[in-house]
């Protein structure tokens, strides 16, 4: 215990899946956690069970950002780690979704990390530095012919990520910026899709030997890379992209 003790941390799509698995694993290693989610309730549920702050958050809003930013600051007089998980998956072609749809999954997978980068990383420099750990996917390495705008808007996350990180570099502000790229992760989003299927268990034997490794991964597998790159012990790394799965990305 105590990897990450003391260490304020922001965390966004906490109430559920990846980001309270990675909240669950900061809190036990010793961080002082503000998940943030636009679900109010599922928000507020999962805070009460692990112990941590909530606060609603629309990811998309710049101005929800600068007030979540100046509240944590005013709380808590600093902030050490931001994790960017909040996201959401469009399925369909290129000709198959709208321009709306494309747009929705852009702002919110990809501007919100630039907007919460750009509110966030003041306050950590004026702390002394931080980590940034920004949420990509698999799907940013290997194309799905049914998924136009998720694979490249994940696929700019990384990118974005490199350009932060630099810019960080180039100020001396000592905020490391890293992504990470899990694969297909058994979180309770995944148990619902595979549950909708016509043959759920087909399904889960299909999701699973995509994977070179055979199986699909747990969110701990995630949620213990998250600690590392909130902690100390990475202190080198920044612009990285952390790819954790299973193999998918090489299949």
């Amino acid at each position: 215990m105590g990897r990450v003790s003391g260490k304020v941390v922001l965390l966004t799509g906490g109430a559920m899946g990846l980001g309270k698995a990675s909240a669950k694993a900061l809190i036990a290693e010793g961080a002082r956690v503000i998940i943030t989610d636009i679900d109010h309730a599922a928000g507020a549920a999962t805070a009460a069970e692990l112990s941590c702050e909530f606060l609603p958050q629309d990811v998309t809003d710049w101005g929800r950002w600068q007030e979540i930013v100046a509240e944590v600051e005013q709380t808590h007089g600093r902030l050490d780690v931001l994790v960017n998980n909040a996201a959401v998956t469009v399925f369909g072609s290129f000709m198959d979704i709208s321009p709306e749809d494309f747009r929705r999954c852009y702002t919110i997978d990809v501007d919100s990390i630039f907007m919460g980068c750009k509110a966030a990383i003041p306050l950590m420099a004026k702390g002394g530095g931080g980590s940034v750990i920004n949420f990509s996917s698999a799907a940013g390495n290997k194309a799905n012919a049914d998924l136009a705008a998720y694979n490249s808007a994940k696929a700019a996350i990384p990118m974005l990520t490199k350009s932060i990180a630099l810019w960080c570099a180039r100020e001396g502000n000592n905020v490391r910026v890293n992504s990470v790229q899990p694969g297909t992760i058994l979180t309770p989003n995944v148990e619902s899709v595979i549950a909708g299927t016509p043959d759920p268990d087909a399904t889960r034997a299909a999701f699973s030997v995509a994977q070179p490794i055979g199986r699909m991964g747990e969110p701990e597998d995630i949620a213990h890379l998250v600690v590392y790159l909130a902690s100390d012990e990475s202190k080198f790394a920044t612009g990285a992209p952390f790819i954790v799965d299973g193999g998918l990305s090489m299949a």
